[in-house]
């Protein structure tokens, strides 16, 4: 038996072809990065939220923003392009919270004073479990609003609101249950108002009254009288 001859040539190594477990993360990958740039971004909104709420506008530092979201100032430069431009932010971002949650009430065009009360109740609870809401608009406020008048979505989240109100009133009108010259402006304003006003002011309140206007009892009497002095307005026979 002769021995099979041995080449010497050199074979040429065969071409590295990627499996596909491993193209499938490759094409993962961006969308990878695009959601660690998103969590950076919502960290630092986040952080944003509380420290404003805590410290104001002037008081609330990029450097304090950063170190609370345990990023970078120029993070946030880079995704909001200043320190304004993080606060306009903020303040749509909690615009737009609340109006998500309130669109997703479940309300019944056919029963528009049960539904108007369900709407009161959302707003003068969102208020009172969400201080920092008011606290930043409190912080807007007194810069006389110079900040979100800058925002070209502002007004993008008051409209639902007032929809929904609108649609309550003219049900309850064709029924002959309401008012057919009440505006969904001013009820949204009266109920805002009223609303807003009590958990804004409840510290100062509670000890120029001599009362602690927090405790769950002194909320859902002012609660009920928000809704009395709505149904009220908007009833034809009240």
């Amino acid at each position: 038996m002769t021995a099979k001859p041995v080449s010497t040539a050199k074979t040429a190594k065969p071409a590295r072809t990627r499996t596909p477990a491993a193209r499938l993360a490759s094409a993962k990958r961006p969308g990878v990065r695009e959601q660690a740039a998103q969590t950076t971004r919502d960290n630092i909104l986040r952080a944003a939220t509380k420290v404003f709420a805590r410290y104001g506008y002037e008081g609330g530092s990029v450097e304090k923003i950063s170190q609370s979201a345990k990023s970078f100032d120029r993070m946030i430069y880079y995704y909001f392009g200043s320190k304004e431009g993080l606060f306009i932010e903020v303040l749509e971002d909690m615009y737009r919270r609340m109006n998500d949650a309130e669109l997703e009430l479940t309300l019944d065009l056919a029963q528009p004073v049960e539904s108007l009360k369900d709407v009161i109740n959302f707003v003068v609870t969102y208020y009172s479990k969400n201080p920092e809401f008011i606290t930043l608009l409190n912080t807007e406020n007194l810069h006389r609003g110079k900040h979100i008048s800058k925002s070209a979505r502002a007004r993008d989240y008051s409209s639902p609101a007032i929809a929904i109100i609108r649609q309550l009133l003219e049900s309850g009108a064709s029924q002959g249950v309401f008012r057919a010259d009440v505006s969904a402006r001013n009820v949204y304003l009266l109920i805002a108002a009223t609303g807003y006003f009590y958990i804004s002011n409840r510290h100062t309140l509670s000890a120029f009254l001599g009362e602690d206007l927090q405790t769950p009892e002194a909320l859902a009497q002012w609660q009920a009288f928000i809704i009395s002095t709505v149904l009220r307005t908007v009833m034809l026979n009240p």
